[in-house]
């Protein structure tokens, strides 16, 4: 290795370090200002809450013995309703790709169905599996899927234009133009969905259990409000964006090793 590419090596770890350090200081920064505009009475706490009754009202819960179970219902609806949604919409995208006829027939459907509001179909979802944690990881799939069908069939349409015209002039059969060239060129396609899809899959979760959830993230939240214990609103919406952080970054890992190994 030259020096010179040993000091690129170095400048790109002190980026990518300060980059990391950036944003652990800008989440400093913001909940330091939170709490200082409550203690200054800039803002109402009772409105806003501060970072310091969030953590108090987390230590509460958890002391009660309340935090977790809510944190594991929600995070299992969540991932189940993902893994279920990606699982699904990827294999629809696969079909639709080795069905082109069937992909220009239902692709205004599929329009009209990532438009239409899925919250509208919570009272019909109830009915149909029941109000418990069925109806909430339902949610989030439907949610889920159809952009998970959109973004990947996307990438598969786009690789496919050229690469499958090259694979076809060289005789390969059309499973062989996927599998070989297809696939693996929209691997950076499939990554982007996923990451769609974590964020589609808790606000499915959440309208879930805005409607139906007996406990849960979304559950305290609703409590919280009607109760006007904003404290527990706050510290429940900062326990959320740390699960979905999480799997945010779960995803993220398992893109730089896709992307190692195609």
């Amino acid at each position: 290795m030259s020096p010179e590419h040993r000091e690129y090596l170095k400048k790109l770890k002190r980026r990518g370090l300060f980059i990391h350090a950036s944003r652990i200081g800008l989440l400093l920064l913001a909940a330091l200002l939170w709490e200082l505009a409550g203690r200054v009475g800039a803002v109402d706490p009772f409105i806003v809450s501060s970072p310091t009754r969030v953590v108090k009202t987390l230590v509460s819960l958890a002391r009660a013995g309340e935090l977790l179970p809510h944190i594991f219902a929600t995070f299992a609806e969540c991932t189940a309703g993902f893994l279920l949604g990606t699982a699904a919409g990827v294999l629809a995208a696969v079909l639709l790709w080795f069905c082109p006829i069937l992909e220009r027939v239902l692709d205004p459907y599929l329009v009209v169905l990532n438009a239409l509001p899925k919250i509208a179909l919570g009272p019909i979802l109830i009915v149909w599996v029941g109000a418990g944690a069925e109806a909430i990881i339902v949610m989030a799939l439907l949610v889920s899927t159809v952009v998970t069908v959109m973004q990947v069939l996307a990438g598969f349409l786009e690789n496919g234009r050229d690469k499958g015209q090259l694979m076809r002039s060289l005789g390969a059969t059309r499973m062989q133009t996927f599998s070989k060239a297809v696939l693996p060129a929209s691997v950076p396609a499939i990554m982007s969905a996923l990451k769609i899809s974590v964020g589609m899959s808790w606000v499915g979760v959440i309208v879930g259990e805005y409607l139906v959830s007996k406990r849960g993230l979304g559950y305290l939240i609703v409590y919280g409000g009607q109760v006007f214990k904003l404290d527990l609103v706050m510290a429940s919406i900062a326990v959320l964006c740390a699960l979905a952080a999480v799997m945010y970054y779960a995803v993220a890992a398992v893109e730089a090793m896709a992307s190692k190994k195609f």
